[in-house]
């Protein structure tokens, strides 16, 4: 069984976790031998950005000391043969389509989400 994550609301509990509870939950199925896919679309098409940092961050007299690191995660899920899809359109409409990006994320326009999804006998929307 292949399964696509599709992940469109964006820097949700990794404040709290450090990390995208999703992306965690692909690195743990990954890890346990599903074929996965993954889809950022909406503000997730941010994570694929180098260099964001969210080190000194602070809140009062509370520091964060555990920064999430997106890139990172998504970097190493490439690493573990996941394949990463982003949507071109997301990105333009957000201006950053021409920013530094991870290396290997598969850019796709918004018109072949469909046969991106037939590809797969799962899709998970987060």
């Amino acid at each position: 069984m292949k399964a696509l994550q599709i992940i469109e609301c964006a820097y949700r509990g990794t404040l709290e976790e450090q990390d995208d509870t999703i992306i965690w939950l692909t690195h743990s199925m990954r890890d346990a031998g599903a074929d996965l896919s993954l889809m950022l679309c909406g503000a997730a098409v941010n994570y694929v950005l180098h260099g964001q940092d969210a080190t000194g961050l602070q809140f009062g007299k509370w520091d964060q000391t555990r920064p999430p690191d997106i890139e990172g995660e998504l970097a190493r899920l490439r690493d573990k043969q996941v394949e990463i899809y982003v949507v071109r359109e997301d990105m333009e409409r957000r201006g950053i389509a021409h920013q530094p990006r991870l290396e290997g994320v598969h850019l796709i326009e918004r018109a072949g989400i469909p046969a991106l999804m037939e590809a797969h006998d799962r899709v998970w929307f987060w």
